[in-house]
């Protein structure tokens, strides 16, 4: 995807139309000040460098005006290159990882590692105080191993290995870092009652998060324009009764089944918004959070 100069992309406006766009902004910085918004961040907005610095610039200014971002990030494409390095290809099973020991160990050194790192420097570098945690800071996520149970059969379930399944998520830390402007970058990676590690999937741990922290809003940014339908078609508004009869037909499927059931159960717990987002838009998260714009699905209890 090529994207515009910073400086081209606004340059044709004149100084009342920037004026007109920043103060058509205010109701909204009003209405989300001392607010968490919980940001899953995935897809192309992680790997396309242009978008990188936009999703930095978007979180740090965010935090200027008083919001309170908290970013979960995943790192599926980063985990497939570091396995390939190592001879090993990754395996899925109903959109979740299978994670042998060796896979757990290349999960926890680029996740909470190399990719952690490169985030949290990217928000530094645009101004922001960013810090990195995994579950382990704080107790932050105490996890179990899950039970993956067949979609078809009940009876069946799948060995995935070293996925877990939060247990619980003790905010105080969070809290803590967002008390003192800290914008925190969480790597999903848990820990159990043995001090084993998990791999919990992304979408999961933010949509947990949201809850616990009573965000206001949960973002999920993903590859795509939003929930498609069967004939490629954004929807833009989905209910629960929905969610199932999609489930159901098969439409959605692979990674978008945990994304959507996370999402589903946030808005369930009392998450006042969750929008599943194209995280290839320039600037998505200030469009869909500043701004009447809406880009991609919004997801709803009822």
């Amino acid at each position: 995807m090529t994207h515009l100069p910073h400086s081209a992309s606004v340059s044709h406006l004149s100084p009342s139309d920037k004026a007109e766009i920043l103060a058509q902004a205010l109701p909204y910085i009003r209405r989300f000040h001392g607010k968490t918004i919980v940001i899953k961040y995935g897809g192309n907005a992680m790997t396309d460098p242009a978008l990188q610095a936009d999703f930095a610039e978007d979180v740090v200014l965010l935090g200027l005006v008083g919001i309170k971002p908290v970013v979960v990030h995943g790192g599926g494409p980063q985990i497939e290159t570091a396995l390939k390095r190592l001879g090993k290809k990754g395996t899925f099973i109903q959109g979740m990882r299978v994670t042998d020991a060796e896979t757990m160990e290349v999960v926890e050194w680029v996740l909470a590692g190399e990719v952690q790192q490169h985030i949290v420097g990217l928000i530094n570098h645009a101004g922001g105080k960013a810090v990195g945690l995994t579950g382990r800071d704080g107790g932050l996520i105490r996890a179990q191993k899950l039970k993956v149970v067949d979609m078809q059969d009940g009876d069946k379930e799948h060995d995935v290995g070293q996925v877990g399944d939060i247990v619980s998520i003790d905010p105080s830390l969070v809290r803590a870092l967002q008390s003192d402007a800290f914008i925190p970058v969480i790597s999903p990676i848990g820990f159990g009652e043995n001090n084993e590690s998990y791999n919990i999937n992304a979408d999961v741990v933010a949509a947990k998060l949201a809850t616990v922290l009573q965000a206001e809003k949960l973002l999920m940014l993903t590859n795509i324009s939003g929930v498609l339908n069967q004939a490629g078609e954004l929807l833009t508004h989905l209910s629960a009764r929905q969610i199932d009869g999609l489930f159901a037909d098969g439409t959605l499927s692979g990674g978008m089944l945990p994304k959507i059931a996370g999402a589903l159960d946030a808005a369930r717990s009392g998450v006042r918004s969750v929008h599943i987002i194209d995280g290839r838009v320039p600037h998505v998260l200030l469009l869909e959070i500043l701004t009447e714009q809406a880009f991609g699905t919004l997801i709803s209890a009822y």
